[in-house]
């Protein structure tokens, strides 16, 4: 009797797409806000205006895109696959504004957590930042 009050749903997962430019971004950004165990409100508005920002989106195109990218980040690929991608199709002055957008997420919550530095520091050093570069955008992110 339950069973057609209440049939089991599928716990079928929708498929990943497949990672673009703008989807490794994302799920990098949700990356380095994800690092310390503690995503907040100030984290997402950040990804969100980032990615509108870089992407030309609106608001809820950009939250649409965070959501997919939220789930991404989760399931999908390491660090190095998505930074691939963005080394790849990125050249090298927007990939350092792009390390400079991921400083802004990091400092979005006001907690400058030694794990999120790290994890963006491998991100960086994936995306083939030098560490001269690295040390310059902290230094200008830091203020």
């Amino acid at each position: 009797m339950f069973e057609r009050l209440f049939p089991k749903r599928s716990k079928a997962k929708k498929p990943l797409p497949e990672p673009t430019p703008q989807l490794a971004l994302g799920a990098l950004l949700v990356r380095i806000a994800m690092a310390d165990r503690n995503y907040q409100a100030a984290e997402v508005g950040a990804i969100d205006k980032i990615l509108s920002g870089t992407f030309d989106l609106k608001p809820l195109e950009a939250a649409k895109l965070r959501a997919t990218c939220e789930a991404l980040e989760r399931d999908a690929p390491g660090t190095p696959e998505f930074a691939k991608i963005l080394h790849e199709t990125v050249p090298y002055g927007d990939r350092l504004a792009l390390a400079y957008a991921m400083w802004q997420v990091l400092l979005a919550d006001g907690d400058h957590a030694p794990i999120e530095e790290e994890t963006l520091h491998q991100i960086e050093a994936a995306l083939g930042i030098t560490p001269e570069d690295s040390a310059n955008i902290q230094t200008r992110a830091l203020g």
